[in-house]
């Protein structure tokens, strides 16, 4: 983890972010815990609206300031998808301004957005998570805004990927809670419960920072005795 001091220097405006987050992380008996934060947001058509109200850049910040609670590179490896996942991009501590819209760009803005498929960006964060030989867990903050159209493709695979030690941080936005996410959230036939489910509504900023990470750390933390008793870890 990094400390408070590196974070005023690179990233003075995720400061109040970084101290939210260790409030949650404290609450949920996780200070101390080590694990690799990933970010995973959707880039369908129906997310125009956060990208250019500035919701999604906002989860990109929240990503870094929980991250630099657990880990110490002071990066977040970001997956954007729509019909297809796009590059891992990397969430710099000391150049994360803009990031979501400079990447939006260069992938074509809104042109560009797609459809929904979840499982080739589950599947690109298990391969990126696999490749960088981490002994420490990953937390995958799992962005959407609505059910993809390969759901039994996507259900399948976080059945499969149970047995390895990532944890899927599933967050809602829209209007309304999204039904497939609340089945992916109690999916029956894992080795462990591996996801759970935060709905931010229709105007995702207006959600404090706490109720945020509170809805992530809160069955990470249930995850990770489970998934030591299960094998996982």
């Amino acid at each position: 983890m990094l400390s408070l001091n590196k974070v005023e220097v690179q990233a003075p405006g995720l400061v109040n972010l970084a101290k939210t987050a260790a409030v949650s992380l404290n609450k949920h008996g996780l200070t101390g815990q080590r694990a690799a934060v990933y970010l995973v947001v959707d880039r369908s058509y129906s997310m125009h609206p956060y990208y250019a109200d500035g919701s999604v850049q906002h989860l990109a910040d929240q990503a870094l300031g929980l991250s630099v609670n657990l880990d110490d590179d002071g990066i977040v490896p970001l997956v954007f998808f729509d019909t297809r996942p796009y590059p891992v991009v990397g969430i710099h501590l000391g150049d994360h301004e803009g990031v979501v819209a400079d990447q939006h760009r260069l992938f074509g803005g809104d042109h560009t957005m797609g459809g929904t498929h979840y499982a080739a960006a589950m599947q690109t964060v298990v391969d990126h998570y696999a490749g960088a030989a981490s002994t420490d867990p990953a937390l995958v903050i799992f962005q959407t805004d609505g059910a993809p159209q390969d759901a039994d493709v996507a259900a399948q695979l976080l059945t499969r990927y149970a047995k390895r030690p990532l944890f899927f941080a599933f967050v809602g936005f829209g209007p309304r809670p999204v039904p497939f996410l609340q089945r992916l959230d109690t999916l029956a036939g894992r080795v462990v419960d591996n996801a759970s489910y935060f709905h931010a509504g229709a105007l995702p900023r207006s959600v404090s920072d706490s109720a945020l990470y509170d809805g992530i750390t809160g069955e990470f933390a249930q995850w990770l005795p489970a998934a030591r008793a299960a094998g996982v870890l």
